[in-house]
């Protein structure tokens, strides 16, 4: 009993110091750094304009207008949870349906069918796989150029804008491959539509 006392002891210790280190100073130095070096990625990268916060560039939002660019599918919950008012609060949630599934053949099939729909002047055109299928967060922020711009026409009818207005706009929100060789370009869907608003400069 008398030496395994010692090593309990010893044991006790070394788990406090771990803790104290790994989870307080540690987590205290990186945050630390995050805010000074880039405190807007650090704080989510909120978009906001004149004060008002209209969302996360990390974070999908929902644009199901004709007038907006759309995103990838979401897997929306409105059920769960409600504001202060009672009224829903809609989120996405990461997919779990398998690409088997009748259930998500289903959904792809349904949203081809609205992308055919919304675009006449792409018929016979192959549409970009991204605009049927979802992310494996649900929350996919970003869109490929190939899908940005299957969309140009729709929304400069809808807005009475020439088509080379949006495309700009697409341009101008289109990131480059990571380090000009890892990735895609690709598209921030939420920034668009906050300039097709004229909100976003």
């Amino acid at each position: 009993m008398k030496t395994i006392l010692p090593i309990f002891r010893k044991m006790i210790v070394f788990a406090l110091l771990l803790t104290i280190l790994c989870g307080g100073l540690y987590t205290l130095s990186v945050t630390g750094i995050a805010q000074v070096l880039f405190p807007h990625t650090a704080n989510g990268s909120i978009i906001e304009i004149d004060g008002k916060k209209y969302g996360s560039a990390l974070l999908a939002q929902q644009f199901t207008e004709d007038k907006y660019l759309w995103g990838r599918i979401m897997n929306v919950d409105t059920a769960t949870f409600t504001d202060e008012s009672g009224q829903p609060l809609s989120y996405g949630t990461p997919s779990n349906l398998a690409v088997t599934s009748e259930e998500y053949e289903q959904l792809i099939s349904e949203r081809v069918q609205k992308i055919l729909a919304a675009h006449p002047d792409q018929a016979g055109k192959p549409i970009p796989v991204d605009l049927v299928t979802c992310s494996g967060s649900g929350l996919d922020p970003e869109i490929s150029v190939a899908a940005a711009k299957y969309q140009i026409e729709r929304i400069a009818n809808q807005r009475h804008i020439t088509s080379q207005e949006v495309e700009a706009i697409i341009d101008r929100y289109t990131t480059s491959r990571f380090l000009g060789i890892f990735g895609e370009p690709v598209v921030n869907v939420l920034k668009v539509n906050l300039a097709l608003d004229g909100i976003l400069k």
